[in-house]
C-alpha cells in the first residue's frame, strides 16, 4: 500500500506514497470517518467535533 523510492547519494533521499491500493484505501478510512461523524452528531457530540476542527 505504500511505495518507496530510494535515490542515490548524501544526503540519502526517500520519498513515499501511496500505491493504487494504498488510495483505494485512503477512500475507505474517510468514508468511515464521514460515518462516525454523522454517528457522533446524532449522539450529541457536535461540540466535542467542533472543538476538534472536525465540523
Amino acid at each position: 500500500m505504500v511505495q518507496k523510492e530510494q535515490f542515490e547519494g548524501y544526503p540519502l533521499k526517500v520519498e513515499y506514497s501511496l500505491t493504487e491500493k494504498g488510495k483505494r484505501m485512503l477512500n475507505v478510512i474517510v468514508t468511515m470517518q464521514e460515518i462516525g461523524i454523522e454517528l457522533m452528531k446524532e449522539d450529541g457530540k457536535e461540540e466535542f467535533l467542533k472543538n476538534k476542527g472536525l465540523v
